[in-house]
């Protein structure tokens, strides 16, 4: 990130304590007001949202305003804070939109327009309006799919995350090196919006169409999706942690109740073998993401090459994870009714967000081979 966006974002420290007892609050309310029963209601809703849960976090908690300024309506946080809230929400895969209100804000806040942010950032800040990000293109995130010609947009982005329930469209428009950005809403005329079916019910997906939509062009300074890029892989991390996170402990909770051959079977060694490499990969892939959103956060020079290490390792992390859990619950695993093929279902669509591994991968050698 720029030294002007870092000022904005990274605006007031807070302790890692705070950080601490943030989570627990928002795990706590997740607990009471989201269970696995609420949140599948959710999934299955028009738009697929737990509008409840989204309007309690916004206004006992704060979450959608942690990163903003408090000039702008904000908590005056940083993204660190917004990982925190991600990780836990990704325990749950609770269907709110923080993860895409969070890309909204960063692209408006890397902006560094003033007058923009406050036009912008206070409804959302507040949770009044849901604000989302228009990236992908045809080809995915490396090119945007809407062009944008004397103020008006023309074009479809795919993959938009919680399209269906946004009020605020921040739109990515031109090409991977002279993406410029605009703002619109959800309602104007030509937009139209398609929610897409999922394989992952927990993640709402939409393809939205613009067709000469007016919209207010949002100045922005150089490599913009890159730096998007990297605060996104940083995020998604965080959310992917806490979902291995809560797949190892429906397995472990499974293994300690069920039987076989008149024993439990999480009481067999070669069991607690690969529940053991389950954890090792949940904490290695929880140290990295946090590593990399310490670094985006404070604006190190490393934070590329650590936010993208985060989205392959806990890509992989939480596939495996929920892949080995699969395995261990046996047949109830690939159930509907049971939770953990959610969890499975999670780890597969989130690894495709924003490239995928294998493809960041090869990314990262060609830079060092080049």
């Amino acid at each position: 990130m720029t030294d002007t966006a870092e000022s904005r974002v990274d605006a007031t420290p807070i302790s890692a304590e705070e950080r601490e007892a943030l989570a627990e609050a928002i795990r706590d309310l997740v607990d009471r007001r989201a269970d696995s029963a609420s949140a599948r209601a959710a999934m299955t809703a028009t738009p697929r949202l737990d509008r409840g849960l989204w309007t309690t976090l916004c206004t006992e908690i704060g979450v959608a305003s942690l990163p903003i300024p408090e000039e702008f309506g904000g908590a005056g946080a940083t993204f660190a804070e917004t990982a925190a809230v991600l990780e836990e929400l990704g325990r749950a895969l609770s269907p709110v939109p923080v993860f895409a209100s969070a890309l909204a804000t960063a692209a408006v806040l890397l902006a560094d327009d003033a007058d923009i942010s406050r036009a912008l950032l206070p409804d959302i800040a507040s949770g009044q309006r849901i604000a989302t990000l228009c990236w992908a293109g045809p080809d995915g995130w490396a090119r945007p799919g809407v062009t944008a010609d004397a103020g008006l947009l023309t074009g479809t982005a795919d993959y938009v995350l919680d399209g269906e329930s946004a009020d605020l469209l921040i739109v990515l428009a031109g090409g991977a090196d002279t993406a410029t950005l605009h703002a619109v809403d959800a309602t104007a005329a030509g937009v139209t919006v398609v929610p897409l079916p999922v394989v992952d019910p927990s993640r709402p997906l939409a393809r939205i169409e613009f067709d000469e939509v007016a919209a207010q062009t949002i100045s922005s300074g150089p490599d913009l999706t890159g730096r998007l890029r990297t605060l996104a892989w940083a995020l998604l991390s965080a959310e992917q942690v806490g979902g291995a996170a809560a797949a190892l402990e429906l397995t472990v909770d499974y293994t300690k109740s069920r039987k076989q051959f008149g024993r439990i079977i999480g009481s067999f060694q070669a069991l607690k073998h690969r529940m053991a490499d389950m954890y090792a990969l949940v904490e290695t892939a929880r140290s990295i993401s946090r590593a990399a959103v310490a670094a985006v956060a404070s604006g190190d020079p490393n934070a590329d090459e650590l936010a993208a290490a985060a989205h392959v390792y806990c890509s992989e992390a939480f596939t495996t994870v929920t892949g080995e859990g699969i395995q261990l619950h046996g047949g109830i695993g690939i159930t509907a009714e049971h939770d953990i093929q959610l969890y499975f279902k999670r780890a597969h669509g989130s690894a495709q967000l924003f490239g995928q591994p294998h493809e960041v991968v090869a990314e990262l050698n060609r830079v060092v081979l080049r």
